[in-house]
């Protein structure tokens, strides 16, 4: 028998395009023998087994570029997920494009429809709830209401003294209109008018100041000559805030000036609701 080297070997597959089996066979060889004199040399087109899925991966492949994503992919050409994600995974979806607009309003439609019914039901809930919680409400409020109500409120949103710094001066600042027309009826209670405090906006800098004060004045009927110049606050660009847009009009700091005495009033009233609640809370701390 001839004895056949790795250039023969290797001619036989380069230029006459033999298959493993088919060089054993002309040279005897064994078939690690072959596969380490071959070893380098790409296998002919023809000896390659085409794999089953290709055509799906290629139909995966060019759904992604269309912009689809995994989910929709294994979908349509009926593999799981996880095949399906891994076949694309190299292409990034665009989330700029129309594609991507479309996905987001296909989520939306689908979100939509499949909880339309448990919202219209929560809402209906909700509006039976604030309906009865109203009635409690009454239609007004008398002058204990009012004191209690804003010597409480107060005592959450305004500026205290502490027992190491002590600052007896009423500074209430809020961002809710309604929290701060509250706090306003209570002023008026104690006989301070709208016309004897003074008004301070504070808002980002990336905001309107004017306008917001103009909002501020307009909503509350507050007179814009009792507005200071507004506090600006600076942007941070790696804080993600949702307090943006036309509905952002900052925060309203009322000032009532010479307030010792109404801020001692209010220590009162609180210190009378603590003792009925029985905390036991003693207000002001001894010194």
């Amino acid at each position: 028998m001839a004895e056949f080297t790795g250039e023969d070997v290797r001619r036989l597959r380069a230029e006459e395009g033999l298959s493993v089996a088919q060089i054993r066979a002309r040279t005897g060889l064994s078939r690690n023998r072959v596969y380490e004199m071959l070893r380098g040399v790409p296998p002919p087109d023809w000896t390659r087994r085409p794999r089953a899925k290709d055509g799906l991966r290629e139909a995966a492949v060019q759904l992604r570029r269309e912009g689809c994503s995994v989910p929709v992919i294994a979908s349509r050409v009926g593999v799981s997920r996880s095949t399906a994600y891994q076949w694309v995974k190299h292409l990034p979806l665009d989330t700029d494009g129309p594609a991507a607009a479309r996905r987001r309003e296909h989520a939306k439609a689908m979100t939509d429809a499949r909880w339309a019914a448990h919202r219209v039901a929560r809402d209906a809930a909700r509006a039976k709830m604030h309906a009865e919680a109203g009635e409690v409400v009454g239609g007004s409020l008398d002058e204990r209401d009012l004191l209690l109500l804003g010597a409480a409120l107060y005592w959450c949103e305004g500026s205290k003294s502490k027992p190491w710094r002590r600052d007896d001066h009423v500074r209430f600042i809020n961002s809710d209109p309604g929290l701060l027309a509250l706090f306003l009826r209570f002023l008026e209670t104690c006989g301070i008018g709208r016309d004897a405090v003074t008004y301070r906006v504070s808002i980002h800098e990336t905001a309107d100041a004017d306008a917001a004060v103009r909002w501020w004045a307009r909503t509350l009927e507050l007179p814009v000559q009792r507005f200071n110049r507004s506090n600006i606050k600076r942007h941070k660009p790696t804080t993600s805030r949702r307090n943006t847009g036309e509905g952002y009009h900052g925060c309203l700091m009322i000032d009532v000036p010479r307030s010792r005495e109404l801020y001692w009033r209010i220590e009162g009233m609180i210190a009378g609701l603590f003792r009925i609640a029985g905390s036991g809370h003693v207000w002001p701390a001894p010194e």
